[in-house]
């Protein structure tokens, strides 16, 4: 196989034009709630973050067996993890000593270290440092340890850890996210031994019926106590440690955030690689293959134009001014592209 598998970089790419739209358009009263993040159930915007992952442990898979040092893996996560603690910052704003005493060693971490810094990039990071003991080992370890984490992110959650993330409002499942997160990287790693195993023809409908099999296994966790409300639909039940949210990275949002990962990947698989090799969508080659760069220009540029765009704005205007945030940042990552400047850690 290539270096470079073009349904790995289109996907990316995907992924990441799909995190501008909903990063930009999420806040507006105008928009449907199937875009905006809400935490109580699996909306279209909770389902971009865990493609990352999965394409995060596809690349770590294609590169550990190919022979790329584990120590070089080590650094680029904690290079990531130090990245964003500098770029999303820490919770803490303390004006004198006397606060900082106050609250006590607990009560310190609690307030400093627990929301801002755990998101995309550090979690992705920690959850690379913890998955990388066993990725170089066969296929149906990976399933195990997937699984192993899973549930013990389940017990955790159980025992204690749900009810003070929700107490916290942690984002992206926190600290301990990286358990849960586990699972959408580990099937980012089995995608890419199904292609190793049986080519981009025969894998992708095999990685296709895997996805539908393991979402319909993620909405079956949901609805243990009762039954819930099926994916992209509002809940019609409490939420609990049950439901699929990404704020708790619950195992059922991370078990069917992974199955619907294999299942777009599939598609990218036999559109890019099997019924017309080559095919790449421009503005997704541009994305794909520049990914952190764009994660992190997207940020000021949306911040700058956001403040054209008050919370009530009509539709028409919330979408012009996205178009226009979504023209400025693929201006700046294509020009870097033109210059064969590609940000990696």
């Amino acid at each position: 196989m290539t270096e470079r598998i073009q349904s790995l970089d289109q996907f990316r790419g995907y992924t990441v034009a799909g995190m501008f739209l909903v990063n930009f358009i999420g806040g507006y009263a105008s928009v449907h709630d199937v875009f905006k993040h809400h935490n109580t159930y699996n909306s279209y915007a909770d389902t971009i973050m865990p493609h990352f992952f999965f394409a995060v442990g596809f690349a770590m898979r294609l590169l550990l067996l190919k022979g790329t040092a584990t120590g070089a893996m080590v650094w680029r996560a904690l290079g990531l993890i130090l990245l964003g603690v500098v770029v999303y910052g820490l919770d803490g704003n303390y004006k004198s000593w006397a606060e900082i005493a106050a609250l006590g060693l607990r009560g310190f971490i609690e307030n400093s270290f627990l929301r801002s810094p755990f998101q995309a990039l550090v979690h992705i990071g920690v959850t690379t440092l913890w998955i990388l003991p066993v990725m170089r080992r066969r296929s149906r370890d990976l399933v195990l340890f997937a699984t192993a984490s899973g549930l013990l992110h389940l017990a955790l959650s159980s025992a204690f850890w749900y009810a003070f993330l929700m107490k916290v409002r942690v984002i992206d499942g926190g600290p301990l996210g990286f358990l849960s997160w586990t699972l959408p990287t580990i099937a980012g790693a089995l995608a890419y031994d199904a292609i190793l195993k049986y080519g981009p023809a025969l894998a992708a409908p095999r990685i296709a019926t895997t996805g539908i099999a393991v979402a319909l296994l993620g909405y079956a966790i949901s609805c243990v106590p009762a039954m819930a409300a099926p994916p992209f639909w509002p809940p019609w039940r409490a939420p609990d440690l049950w439901t699929m949210s990404q704020r708790a990275g619950s195992l059922s949002y991370q078990v069917f955030s992974a199955g619907f990962s294999l299942m777009i990947y599939s598609s990218f698989l036999w559109f890019c690689d099997v019924r017309k090799p080559g095919l790449a969508w421009g503005v997704f080659a541009t994305f794909g293959t520049n990914a952190l760069a764009a994660y992190l220009i997207h940020m000021p540029v949306q911040k700058l134009v956001a403040k054209f765009a008050p919370r009530d704005s009509p539709l028409p205007w919330a979408l012009l001014l996205c178009a226009v945030y979504f023209l400025i940042v693929w201006t700046m990552v294509r020009s870097l592209e033109r210059r064969r400047i590609y940000l990696r850690l």
